[in-house]
């Protein structure tokens, strides 16, 4: 399939264009290189023999999209979108304007041009603070804690509408947990513009001595440590889970929704001393105040994607580190 991969130059993107041409698909990439690098197109052909095709285009830009989109498309990948939890509280309108209305253009040029099979990279933000866990997809949609949350319900909830109303359309919505974790080869991972925002690659540049010290958010949570628990996924993984789901539903018509994690949480201390015992680093931390937005634990009940698209994890947080630090080293 020729698949349009926004946000394909990003974390999970790039991770997934990898595993499209490994399967034998055709991925258009289009990105706009806010919060990623060009150079991740030459990674990916040295992993896959195969550069993939890019439009460096903005999803807001709507006459770009349409040209885009009218080049002929099977399916929709969507990832472009901005992603921190912290930032998004700090600036809301930026986040609703770059993730609702560049995802409301993005599908205005999809219906001109008769795509009509998505996959949307959504979050298991949209179940907002949870009452019970684990997590699964029959519970409502919460109340988001914070921006980024809103605009994953936003989204999801404009891709339902178009759905009800072109009843053709095929709609996923993969609400994955916490991505982490590199390319076992070391020449891909996450590697944001200025400080991470994220945990885990924050986590490895205090183990290179990049940065001095990790920021630990909270440790009075209801937890066994008192830190934020969260269900991380290794982002080989999880781009395995967007192929599960293209083959099992593109041109299959209604909304599907599948949350992807590994059905297991860990807390920021237990992440902590698995990435120290992979890099042999010590990883210099502070405890500081609970950050606006956060909750206290979440991880997945992953059933349904389990059984619905044979798909589960097989990497775990021992790996997930030790890939992370592989790029951390090969990256710099």
């Amino acid at each position: 399939m020729r698949v349009l991969v926004t946000g394909g130059a990003g974390f999970v993107g790039s991770h997934t264009v990898v595993s499209l041409i490994e399967a034998g698909h055709e991925p258009v990439v289009v990105d706009n290189f806010i919060n990623s690098d060009r150079s991740v197109l030459g990674r990916i052909g040295k992993l896959t023999g195969n550069v993939p095709e890019l439009h460096e285009a903005d999803i807001r830009d709507k006459d770009a999209m349409t040209d885009i989109a009218r080049t002929g498309f099977d399916a929709c990948m969507h990832f472009a979108a901005l992603k921190a939890v912290g930032e998004s509280v700090e600036k809301p309108m930026l986040y609703y304007d770059n993730n609702v209305s560049g995802t409301i253009s993005l599908v205005e040029a999809l219906l001109e041009a008769d795509v009509n099979s998505f996959v949307f990279s959504s979050s298991c933000t949209v179940y907002g603070e949870p009452e019970t866990l684990p997590l699964d997809e029959s519970m409502p949609i919460g109340t988001a804690t914070n921006p980024y949350g809103w605009t994953k319900i936003m989204m999801e909830q404009v891709l339902r509408d178009v759905q009800l109303a072109n009843p053709d359309w095929s709609v996923s919505l993969l609400r994955y947990f916490n991505p982490v974790g590199a390319h076992p080869s070391g020449l891909l991972g996450e590697d944001p513009v200025g400080t991470p925002n994220n945990l885990m690659p924050y986590v490895a540049r205090v183990a290179a001595g990049i940065l001095p010290k990790l920021q630990v958010f909270g440790d009075d949570y209801p937890t066994a440590d008192g830190t934020g628990i969260r269900d991380y996924i290794h982002v080989v993984d999880l781009a395995e889970g967007h192929l599960a789901a293209l083959a099992r539903h593109a041109g299959d018509a209604g909304v599907h929704t599948y949350n992807l994690g590994t059905g297991q949480g860990h807390s920021v201390l237990e992440l902590v001393r698995a990435y120290e015992e992979v890099s042999s680093r010590p990883v210099a931390y502070e405890i500081t105040g609970r950050r606006p937005g956060d909750v206290a634990a979440s991880w997945a009940d992953v059933t349904m994607a389990t059984e619905h698209l044979g798909w589960m994890t097989t990497r775990d947080l021992h790996e997930m580190c030790a890939d992370s630090w592989n790029w951390q080293q090969k990256a710099r």
